[in-house]
């Protein structure tokens, strides 16, 4: 619980900071944005690599996934889809609801609601006692797949926003390969996987993706170069990794710090949105919808807040409609654990800022992360009394 209230507590202090920064730090701002952008890229990568170390299947079994994928993609799209139609039609002024670029912009920011914590969520179930139950085995399935369906869906969602150019075709074959990759060689190589060997790793998938976006940019100079966001690179290096599980106290601490730097680093990011025009310029500059309204009084953010974490937690009871050969505890116990928010919700609100879109529907965004966030040992308490209930109703041990 300390964990994810300190994760919840650094993107807090990074968000202040966000706000304290720029004008403290004047010119100087500008460099310490790309430094502290880079280390966020690597600290992204870093917890990609782990997430896709944990994605771990039986190819013999695959057309039993299947139905899982559907169901999770279904459990992701529902909480994104929600917040996507509340940002258009509740924030939005009524003349944006008709419009392509309100949407498409919504589209993309509310994409933060969609995936699970899989970390922060795999640790609590298992420090809790509930590592070999079947509710722990089915929400660790489900929760990797909607990971790994909010990064691929990034790719047509990145589309939307720019475009079919001819980067973008090449981004779509890179992931093909990359996923075709990913799944043949599954769990094949045996190398160092200890914290050191990771971020070196996450290091080394940083520059790859910025040097391709460098080199091409320079070849093409009347055009942007082709970007290829860090997240499925990083997810499918760990995947081809045959997982090692090592735990001991330096490997704990340094991850959590990594999440840790992430949140704050994820906090920083954020546009300057207080005692300044800067944001509101940029959105004009831009062209952005939702980065051109006007920002709400504390209340009015707050109940937005507040009706978002509704939503997004709503759509993710789909597992309630489906295993009906299991008790209802142990599919609301599978929906209230993927309750949780964590790291790459927060991935894909900077990306979303890639694209200036910021307004009132950002602060509502990263609010909404931290409140899942503080209460993501309240949902893992209540996964856990739903587990027993369940246990005792079918005569059966919780660890079956």
């Amino acid at each position: 619980m300390k964990k994810v209230l300190s994760f919840s507590l650094f993107l807090i202090i990074g968000l202040v900071l966000s706000q304290l920064l720029p004008d403290m730090m004047g010119e100087k701002f500008h460099s310490f944005k790309e430094f502290t952008n880079i280390m966020l890229y690597i600290t992204l990568a870093y917890i990609m690599i782990n997430v896709g170390r944990e994605f771990e299947l039986d190819k013999t079994r695959w057309k039993s996934y299947v139905n899982d994928y559907f169901i999770a993609m279904a459990t992701a799209a529902l909480p994104w889809i929600f917040v996507a139609c509340y940002y258009v039609f509740v924030l939005l002024p009524i003349e944006h609801n008709t419009s392509w670029e309100a949407w498409k912009e919504s589209l993309l920011l509310s994409r933060f609601a969609a995936p699970t914590s899989a970390g922060i969520l795999f640790a609590m179930l298992a420090a809790i006692g509930l590592s070999t139950s079947w509710v722990y085995k089915k929400i660790q399935v489900l929760a990797i797949f909607d990971d790994l369906d909010t990064i691929l869906l990034m790719i047509p969602l990145q589309i939307i926003m720019i475009g079919m150019r001819w980067q973008m075709i090449a981004v779509v074959l890179s992931v093909v390969f990359m996923i075709y990759l990913g799944w043949k060689y599954l769990g094949r190589f045996n190398i160092r996987q200890n914290w050191q060997y990771i971020l070196l790793y996450s290091i080394i998938v940083v520059a790859i993706t910025h040097s391709i976006y460098f080199i091409t940019s320079t070849l093409f100079v009347d055009d942007e170069g082709i970007h290829i966001e860090v997240l499925l690179p990083a997810f499918v290096l760990g995947m081809l990794m045959r997982h090692v599980h090592i735990d001991n106290k330096s490997e704990r601490a340094v991850t959590t710090g990594i999440s840790l730097v992430f949140m704050l680093l994820v906090g920083i990011s954020m546009p300057h949105f207080m005692g300044s025009s800067l944001l509101t310029d940029t959105a004009i500059d831009s062209g952005s919808v939702l980065g051109n309204q006007p920002m709400l009084p504390a209340g009015i953010i707050a109940f937005h807040v507040l009706m978002v974490t509704l939503l997004s937690n709503l759509g993710k009871l789909v597992p309630l409609l489906f295993y009906r050969d299991r008790l209802i505890e142990e599919r609301l116990a599978i929906s209230v654990g993927m309750f949780t928010r964590g790291e790459v919700g927060a991935g894909i609100i900077f990306i979303a800022l890639g694209y200036n879109i910021g307004g009132p529907a950002l602060v509502i965004s990263v609010l909404t992360l931290v409140l899942n966030l503080i209460l993501t040992g309240i949902f893992v308490i209540w996964v856990k009394k739903l587990a027993i209930r369940a246990a005792l109703k079918s005569d059966k041990p919780l660890t079956i």
